[in-house]
């Protein structure tokens, strides 16, 4: 194992073991160090200079779109500032680095409320209409989940790991872990909602408390975000959707829906649990109902007598 390996993999315990990052995380790095070490021989990590980092990022640059290369220089920079943490190399290669480059804006893709409707409508009816005890069941976990996705804006990834006791029907709260280990607690505001989680939590009572997940397959396993996506698919298919919709894009609806009810951005940057006021600012610029509204109303022209 070569030097730049080796430290690698220490690395990578330590982001595990000592930063406690999750798995996720800790395979993008080791997917983004991998192909460092690659692109780098295997070379000494006493022998990388500022040439060699401005090259390798030069190639990406070629290869990736620039969030994919702004997610893999971080994680090079997060590797050579532990290499500096722990006096293994002397001087940092990537202080005389300049890494600045402009993401182009991409808006979030959100799904039209009636289309939000549609699906719903449909995922109900298949769940009322059911031949079998096995399709009423699944119908009934999959509306849970849709409800779930469009009433919270919760990640996929946070929802598939949700935990029993981490949803209160009682006093209608759910409980969310999200990146970075962070907590947060929302409220659940709709009578319609809380009620196909009582029925699904009843239904699945036995898978639930057998593996500590509050959503389960009818295996008895926990629900994976492969699973949410193939029901997604197979009711935009049953109700004729034509637009491809995936979970992200109701957290992406829930958060245009509320900033075009008047919001405050900073509610709805807590609700989505972003560290940051300018991720959640993304939304302003795809609310344009909101938009069409204050420039049919408000604009000064509509009061000219010409």
């Amino acid at each position: 194992m070569s030097n730049l390996q080796t430290h690698t993999q220490k690395y990578l315990e330590y982001c595990q073991q000592q930063k406690r990052l999750d798995s996720k995380t800790l395979k993008a790095y080791q997917i983004d160090l991998t192909q460092f070490s690659r692109y780098s021989d295997n070379m000494n990590v006493l022998d990388i200079t500022p040439c060699v980092l401005e090259n390798y990022i030069s190639t990406l640059h070629q290869q990736y779109k620039p969030k994919t290369v702004k997610r893999k220089i971080a994680s090079i920079k997060a590797f050579f500032h532990y290499l500096e943490y722990k006096d293994i190399i002397i001087q940092n290669p990537f202080n005389k680095v300049q890494v600045k480059f402009r993401e182009p804006v991409i808006l979030p893709k959100t799904i039209p409320l009636n289309t939000v409707e549609i699906l719903l409508s449909a995922i109900y009816k298949q769940y009322s209409e059911a031949g079998t005890d096995y399709q009423r069941n699944a119908a009934l976990r999959d509306v849970a989940v849709m409800e779930l996705l469009f009433a919270t804006g919760i990640r996929i990834s946070e929802l598939c790991s949700l935990k029993m006791n981490d949803i209160n029907l009682y006093d209608r709260t759910i409980l969310i872990y999200g990146k970075g280990a962070k907590e947060r607690k929302l409220q659940i505001g709709n009578d319609d909602v809380i009620k196909i989680l009582e029925k699904y939590r009843n239904t699945y009572l036995n898978e639930i408390k057998r593996t500590n997940h509050f959503f389960v397959n009818q295996n008895g396993r926990p629900l994976s975000d492969q699973s949410v996506r193939r029901a997604i698919n197979k009711y935009t298919s049953l109700a004729a959707i034509e637009l491809h919709i995936t979970p992200h894009m109701f957290r992406h609806t829930f958060a245009t829906s509320l900033l075009e009810a008047d919001v405050d951005i900073r509610y709805i940057q807590e609700m989505l649990g972003h560290s940051s006021i300018n991720i959640t600012e993304i939304y302003t610029h795809v609310a344009m109902s909101k938009q069409r509204d204050i420039l049919t109303t408000k604009h000064p022209r509509n009061s000219f007598k010409i």
